[in-house]
């Protein structure tokens, strides 16, 4: 459970840290800057942690998955970036892809991990 709160604290961070990346105008901006820097670097760290109790196949594929699915929305509602039926598609193939992961049964090496 504590490792699946790890990764959550580090996909809202990476999001973030997208956000901010976004605003930063290129590092020409400073608050953003800092805060695309101070995104990462806990977005990373949180990762580092869940990857203790989380496979990483799994850990990886949810936060880049959630991460991503996430960026594409808020880019479509906050900034009005086009949002086509292919990328609902996509949205919904990522999120079908990391269910997929997560319903898997675990091998022997992943059992070995969460011990």
């Amino acid at each position: 459970m504590k490792g699946y709160i790890y990764l959550t604290v580090s996909i809202i961070a990476e999001i973030f840290a997208t956000i901010m990346l976004k605003l930063s105008a290129g590092f020409t901006v400073l608050f953003p800057s800092v805060g695309v820097v101070a995104g990462y670097v806990l977005a990373f760290y949180c990762l580092s942690l869940c990857l203790r109790t989380i496979p990483l196949s799994l850990a990886y594929a949810i936060w880049s998955g959630v991460g991503t699915a996430l960026t594409a929305l808020i880019g479509g509602v906050v900034w009005g970036e086009v949002f086509s039926a292919f990328k609902v598609l996509g949205i919904i193939l990522i999120i079908g892809g990391v269910v997929i992961l997560n319903s898997s049964k675990n091998t022997g090496a992943e059992k070995e991990l969460s011990n």
